[in-house]
């Protein structure tokens, strides 16, 4: 039986009441009559072929649910979500949706995580393919995106390196009519501003159809910051205490554009083209001003730096798809990527007696190809049998030339070091997997998937390095629609996924912190890692409303065997590198509600009604407790959102608070570490002028709460506790969207 701590039960309260006040009033469409529905849509080539490929078929097609219809366990977020409230970048949009939470300071970006977790456990993805290595989520503009697929449970057709879930960016297609849009944005956050524009061109000659989007941006920020450093002796009496103050500006650049070309050939097959290409630059300068009650020889009081960084990222992906006899097809597929970056930065830093000049200059680029392919057919009536492979290639060079020259006291003293590395991954799986309609109310998906890695690197300060693993995946998902119900569904998931060691986190390349300590440590990676391997355990109920409605709560259990955590040895100096340590065990339930309130009073106004919650737990078996959980979960997510279409004039309004708790976390023996609740409200007005233009204004961030958070280590001689507050403004944009 599935165990819930006493929250957990607790929270089954709201969806009760939920439940019970959303039962519909009125009849519905079945969902038998929905399926019937949906096979007059699209008329198999022969009377007896499966449903299952009819279902695989017309999957784009319109009225066609995702959500509600696909054995595997998804949510889908459209392109009017992805817009709703103006965001400049992805991470402003996912933070929104169930079960998603933003790691770092609000508004500055961070992690993308799932069920709370970090660290890589959620697969990002990018039109169904692994993103590769050394991309950026921010590279891509909101308005290139047509969907965002919030995968939960793992399926064999996409990589099963998603211990938490996975995020398919799907970016815009060709559509069958000219279209043609163009956008332009403003925004101002303390003081500081920025602008955007984005132009989309659509249009269809003959069995051509083709898709141009374009984005240019340009921002500036400032970001102050302070941050203490106190001692302690075994007795817990204070030793000394470090105060910083921060203050950081810059600003950033970046333009792209994403084109698309669709060909029908004569014999119906489809060749399809989709590319993009973004330039960004970004550049800040930062000071860093360091009082201390206890002189120290040793420590930097003032530093000064600035810094610049150039990337440019190149995708091109073709895909053929070859439809055979018997509703059978041969859907193929390669791509090339390359990356790359530049950066320098310089610094000035003064002790009471001597003065640091370094110098650091780095350069790095990601290059490689991807390929896969799919086969289906019909062999078995009911069933939709597909068996394909996926794999790439990605070779990373780096280098990096730092100058330290010391002045003061005693002779002047220089330090260069050049360091350079190469690194290739090469990567291949292969999959299995069929959906089975066993009846009208049950269906089943089982596959498996084998996913080896093969990654070598060399570099200058370290010998060779091969490391290789391979996972064999097994999955299986049911979907049951409850007999004699119109509404009601339950879905069970059973999953095998696992978690690679990213390249960056094998290479033994050492990154030299300046004020050195047991929280403020080098770090370097670990060429000993090993994959982290997961059992997985998904299941939920769903409840649909009428007008598109759906409340639903859905568990998950992952036990996690070598899982990867930070740890901190002294070899002269401080130093964190990655290490396997045992056992993690990790369990959440998650509530999505999403309805017109017109659903449950007929005279209610037009407002759209939704609201998330999510509970996240984990042990460690390696780290006593309490607080032994694995580190950066977020317990507890929420997110409330409304959005009201006035009757009588062109507006719109709505809101969206999200919230993310924090608290104590012990990371190992030795460390613990600390943060505060993160409160975020987001708020929108759109002013439609007539079917072409409108305006939109909204304010983000609005509480503007400041971001604390500590980190402490403790051993026989004492303890260090390092606190960070960042400050955090209102984000005010306008945008405004003509179609022509």
């Amino acid at each position: 039986m599935f165990f819930l701590p006493s929250h957990y039960r607790l929270a089954l309260i709201p969806l009760s009441l939920m439940l019970a006040y959303g039962a519909p009033a009125h009849a519905q469409q079945t969902q038998e009559e929905v399926d019937k529905t949906k096979q007059k849509q699209v008329a198999p080539v022969k009377p007896s072929a499966p449903a299952a490929v009819q279902k695989v078929e017309i999957s784009g097609a319109k009225g066609y649910d995702e959500r509600r219809q696909d054995t595997a366990s998804k949510i889908v977020v459209t392109q009017e979500d992805i817009v709703r409230y103006g965001d400049t970048n992805i991470g402003d949009v996912l933070k929104r949706l169930p079960g998603v939470t933003i790691g770092g300071v609000q508004g500055r970006g961070g992690a993308i995580r799932m069920r709370g977790l970090g660290a890589g456990y959620t697969q990002i993805m990018l039109n169904g393919e692994p993103s590769p290595p050394g991309f950026s989520l921010d590279s891509i503009s909101p308005d290139n995106i047509e969907r965002i697929e919030v995968i939960r449970a793992a399926t064999a057709e996409l990589s099963t390196q998603s211990i938490a879930g996975a995020i398919n960016i799907v970016l815009k297609k060709a559509i069958v009519t000219a279209q043609r849009e163009l956008k332009l944005g403003a925004s101002e956050e303390n003081g500081q501003y920025g602008v955007n524009a984005s132009l989309q061109l659509s249009d269809k000659v003959g069995k051509m159809s083709y898709s141009i989007s374009g984005n240019a941006n340009y921002g500036e920020f400032e970001r102050p910051d302070t941050s203490s450093e106190i001692r302690y002796d075994a007795a817990g009496k204070p030793v000394y205490a470090n105060h910083t103050k921060t203050e950081g500006q810059g600003k950033f650049e970046s333009i792209g554009i994403s084109p698309r070309i669709n060909w029908m050939l004569e014999n119906g097959d489809v060749l399809t083209s989709q590319s993009f290409v973004n330039a960004n630059r970004f550049s800040n300068r930062s000071t860093n001003l360091t009082s201390t009650d206890k002189p120290n020889d040793a420590l930097f009081l003032d530093e000064r730096s600035r810094n610049t960084s150039d990337s440019t990222s190149i995708r091109t992906n073709l895909n053929y798809v070859h439809k055979l006899a018997d509703s059978a097809k041969l859907d193929v597929r390669l791509g090339a990527n390359y990356n790359q970056r530049d950066g320098e930065n310089v610094l000035v830093a003064n002790t009471s007696k001597q003065v640091l000049n370094r110098s650091y200059y780095s350069e790095s680029t990601d290059n490689g190809f991807t390929y896969g392919g799919k086969y289906t057919a019909p062999f078995v009536e009911d069933h939709a049998l597909a068996a394909g492979w996926d794999g790439g290639l990605s070779k990373r060079t780096d280098s990096a030339k730092r100058n330290d020259v010391i002045t003061g006291t005693g002779p002047i003293r220089g330090i260069p070091t050049d360091e350079s590395y190469d690194a290739n991954v090469n990567r291949l799986a292969l999959f299995i997997q069929d959906e089975w309609n066993y009846s009208k109310a049950l269906s089943i998906y089982a596959g498996v998937r084998w996913e080896g890695i093969d990654t070598s690197s060399k570099g200058t300060t370290y010998a060779e390095i091969n490391n290789r693993s391979s996972v064999l995946s097994p999955i299986l998902q049911t979907l049951y629609k409850i007999p004699g119900s119109k509404n009601d569904q339950l879905r069970l998931g059973l999953t095998r996924t696992y978690k690679a060691p990213d390249t960056g986190r094998l290479i033994p390349r050492r990154f030299t912190s300046t004020n050195n300590s047991e929280i403020n440590p080098d770090m370097m990676g670990n060429p000993n890692l090993k994959p982290e391997l997961a059992w997985g355990l998904d299941a939920g109920f769903e409840h649909y409303l009428n007008d598109g409605g759906i409340l639903s709560v859905n568990f998950f259990l992952r036990r996690i065997d070598d899982f990867t955590r930070t740890s901190i040895v002294n070899d002269g100096r401080w130093v964190m590198m990655p290490t396997n340590d045992g056992l993690a065990n990790t369990r959440g339930v998650e509530f999505d509600a999403k309805f017109p309130l017109r659903s449950l009073m007929a005279d209610a106004p037009a407002i759209d009604f939704r609201a998330n919650l999510a509970f996240n737990s984990s042990t460690v078996n390696s780290v006593p407790g309490p607080n032994n959980r694995l580190d950066s979960q977020t317990p507890v997510s929420a997110n409330l959102g409304l959005d009201y279409k006035l009757d009588d004039v062109p507006l719109t309004l709505g809101g969206n608070l999200s919230f993310q708790s924090a608290g104590p976390v012990r990371v190992s023996i030795n460390q613990t570490t600390y943060g505060i609740p993160k409160r975020v409200l987001d708020v929108y007005a759109l002013w439609k002028f007539d079917n072409k233009s409108n305006l939109r204004v909204a304010i983000g961030n609005a509480l503007h709460q400041d971001n604390l958070s500590s980190s402490t280590y403790t051993d026989s001689l004492g303890s260090v506790v390092r606190t960070n507050v960042s400050e955090t403004h209102l984000a005010l944009r306008l945008n405004y969207e003509y179609k022509f």
